[in-house]
């Protein structure tokens, strides 16, 4: 009798709920992702001298099929041929990004600059953290602030 409650409790719930907040709670907003579902993580023990380390990425990057297929649900995200998107670090992992799904998003190839571009700023903040012109954590912000605006000043 208590299950029955419970699950009519939960439909009520559910009914109540906007459709909308249960389909996909976040948005991509213009190729940015939602800060409020993505906000970014880092590895706490990430060092510089840890990312820059060759191989870095090979030993933490694991991200199960799992999680993305539920970040994609969270945004909104049915169907996705190859190509299209990418489950992408907020803060990549070459600058110390975490695993954690508040530093997932999906982003697209298109319009641009897209996924693709997003890589190259990533490469030139590495590279800049390792040679020593940009400290790891203004790195770290700066990418998770704003990719765009970052790419558009740095790389660009």
């Amino acid at each position: 009798m208590t299950r029955i409650r419970l699950t009519l409790a939960a439909g009520l719930v559910a009914l109540c709920a906007p459709s909308s907040a249960l389909a996909h709670p976040c948005q991509v907003r213009q190729r940015l992702p939602d800060h409020a579902c993505t906000p970014g993580a880092v590895f706490p023990h990430a060092t510089k001298r840890k990312i820059c380390r060759v191989g870095y990425t090979r030993g933490v990057r694991n991200v199960p099929d799992r999680v993305k297929r539920l970040v994609y649900r969270r945004y909104g995200i049915k169907r996705h041929p190859r190509g299209t998107y990418e489950m992408d670090h907020l803060i990549p992992l070459e600058l110390g990004g975490s695993n954690k799904i508040i530093n997932l998003f999906p982003e697209a190839a298109l319009p641009r600059p897209g996924f693709h571009e997003k890589d190259v700023l990533e490469n030139s903040l590495h590279a800049s953290v390792c040679d020593g012109s940009m400290k790891l954590r203004t790195a770290q912000h700066l990418i998770a602030t704003n990719w765009l605006k970052t790419y558009n000043a740095l790389v660009r």
